[in-house]
C-alpha cells in the first residue's frame, strides 16, 4: 500500500464505486442470452434428485456456495455445502449416489475440486459446474456446465472475484429458483423454513395464537354507561371496548378515535354504548393468518379488530399485539 499517496476525493470514490456495479452489472446481465437447453437439463438433475443439492468450492467460490445451498434448502431443494479440501479428508462420505454436485470454480481447474471428481464420477453422482472456462478440466467432468464468464473483473487490477463471484451467485440463484417454481414451491412452504422470520410469522401465526381471550376482553353490555366503558378501555389497553348482546353476540365496537369523535360533538358520557358504538365493525376470525388480518386493518385504517366465532366475541386484538409477535 502506498502511504504516501494522497486522500481521494469523494467524487473520485463515487466514480469508483459505480464503476464497479456498472461492470457487475452488465456481467450479471450477460448471462441471461446464455441460458439454454443446457439450463434446463441442470434444473432436470436438480428435480431428479431423491437426495441432496451438494453445493462445493473453494475459496471465494466456497463463500458463494455456502450462500447458494442456502438459497437451494429454503426453496425446497434440501442442500448442504461441503468443502472441498475437507471432502478428501473424510467429508466426500457426506455424499451418497442419491445426491448432484454443484461445483463451482471460476477456472474450472481448483485442485482442492478436480481431486475429488474421480470420486464423485465413481459413486455415480450427477455433476453441476459453473465455470467460467467451458474447456476446463472441471466443465469437461460436468454432466452440465454452466458458463459464467466475465469478460472482466470489477477490481481496478483486474484480480480479485467480484464480477465472476456475482455472476456466479446469479446463475446459481437461477438453477435454484427455477428449479424452486417447477417444484410449485409456495409461500406457505418458504413460511415453514423460516418459522422464526417475520414472513414466517405472517404466513403461519394466527388471530388464535395473540388474541386476548376471557377477561382480558374489555367487553361491557349495551346498555352500559360510556363513562363505564371508558374505565374499563383504560384499563384493558386494547384501544376500544366491545359491545356483547346477552348471550355473547357482538354487537358493535367503540375505539378511540371514536371518543374523539364523540368529544368533538360533546357528548354525553352518561349515554349508553348502544348509542354510540360502531354497528357491523370489521372482525376477525380464530383462524385467520395474523399476515391478513394485519392486511385487513392497515386497508380498513383501523388499529385493533374483535375476534368471533358464530358471531359470538371470543377475543380481541390490536396493532401491538400483531408487532410483539413479530408479524408487523
Amino acid at each position: 500500500m502506498n502511504l504516501s499517496a494522497p486522500p481521494a476525493s469523494s467524487t473520485g470514490l463515487i466514480r469508483s464505486g459505480r464503476e464497479v456495479i456498472d461492470i457487475e452489472a452488465a456481467s450479471v446481465a450477460a448471462l441471461a442470452e446464455r441460458l439454454d437447453g443446457t439450463f434446463a437439463a441442470a434444473c432436470g438433475l436438480v428435480l431428479a434428485c431423491r437426495g441432496r443439492v451438494v453445493v462445493t468450492g473453494m475459496g471465494k467460490s466456497g463463500h458463494v456456495g455456502r450462500k447458494l445451498a442456502a438459497t437451494f434448502a429454503s426453496t425446497g431443494s434440501p442442500s448442504f455445502y461441503v468443502h472441498p479440501a475437507e471432502a478428501s479428508h473424510g467429508d466426500l462420505g457426506m455424499i451418497t449416489s442419491e445426491d448432484v454436485v454443484v461445483a463451482l470454480s471460476n477456472s474450472g481447474e481448483t485442485r482442492e475440486v478436480i481431486t475429488i471428481l474421480p470420486l464423485i464420477k465413481r459413486l455415480g453422482v450427477p455433476l453441476v459446474a459453473l465455470t467460467g472456462e467451458p474447456e476446463s478440466t472441471l466443465a469437461r467432468a460436468a454432466d452440465c456446465h454452466l458458463d459464467v464468464s466475465v469478460s472482466r473483473e470489477a477490481c481496478p487490477l483486474n484480480l480479485a472475484p467480484t464480477a465472476s463471484t456475482s455472476a456466479t451467485l446469479a446463475m446459481g440463484d437461477a438453477l435454484a429458483l427455477a428449479v424452486s417454481g417447477a417444484r410449485g414451491f409456495t409461500a406457505e412452504d418458504f413460511a415453514r423454513s423460516h418459522p422464526g422470520g417475520s414472513l414466517g410469522r405472517r404466513l403461519l401465526l394466527r388471530v388464535s395464537d395473540l388474541m386476548h381471550t376471557g377477561d382480558e376482553i374489555p367487553v361491557v353490555a349495551e346498555d352500559t354507561p360510556l363513562k363505564e366503558a371508558l374505565v374499563l378501555m383504560s384499563s384493558h389497553g386494547l384501544g376500544m371496548a366491545l359491545v356483547a348482546d346477552a348471550s355473547g353476540l357482538l354487537a358493535g365496537v367503540f375505539t378511540d378515535g371514536d371518543l374523539r369523535r364523540h368529544l368533538d360533538q360533546g357528548a354525553d358520557l352518561s349515554a349508553p354504548m348502544e348509542a354510540v358504538m360502531t354497528r357491523n365493525c370489521t372482525v376477525a376470525e380464530p383462524d385467520m393468518l395474523a399476515g391478513e388480518a394485519l392486511r385487513l386493518m392497515e386497508t380498513r385504517k383501523i388499529n385493533g379488530m374483535p375476534v368471533v366465532e358464530g358471531g359470538r366475541l371470543v377475543g380481541a386484538f390490536n396493532m401491538h399485539d400483531l408487532l410483539r409477535a413479530g408479524v408487523v
